[in-house]
């Protein structure tokens, strides 16, 4: 199964990481994302712009409405999010606590995915498939 991982935490503290700090992380992370890379397991993954950059689109008025800004109401920010392809929910915690180990501070959402539209992990998985066969 795919789970989205949903990376937060607290944008001020991340964005004020010198080069050498945040290089640091990238590198921890980059250890845990090697394995599951090397395992055909690691899908799409995003490092998000800062949320100054965001916009906004409240869809419960007609016309919707554009805000710059994520207006979101949380000390912590979505900063980025892993798809990563898991046996189940405690395989996906046991991942989550290896980025958790890399990249200190916020959390993880960890969510299964239920549609996914065709990318590597898919292509990967019609050829595991009709290998299989």
């Amino acid at each position: 199964m795919l789970y989205a991982f949903l990376c937060y935490n607290d944008e001020d503290a991340v964005s004020s990481w010198t080069k050498e700090q945040d290089d640091a992380v990238m590198a921890r992370l980059g250890a845990v994302h090697a394995p599951l890379q090397k395992a055909g397991r690691f899908g799409p993954t995003a490092r998000l712009m800062p949320t100054t950059a965001a916009t906004t689109l409240r869809k419960n008025t007609d016309p919707p409405l554009v805000l710059d800004g994520p207006y979101a109401e949380t000390k912590e920010q979505l900063l980025g999010f892993y798809v990563i392809d898991c046996e189940n929910l405690e395989a996906a915690l046991n991942v989550a606590r290896d980025l958790a180990k890399a990249n200190p501070g916020g959390a993880y959402e960890i969510r299964p995915v239920r549609s996914f539209f065709p990318g590597a992990l898919a292509q990967a998985a019609t050829v595991e498939a009709a290998a299989a066969e």
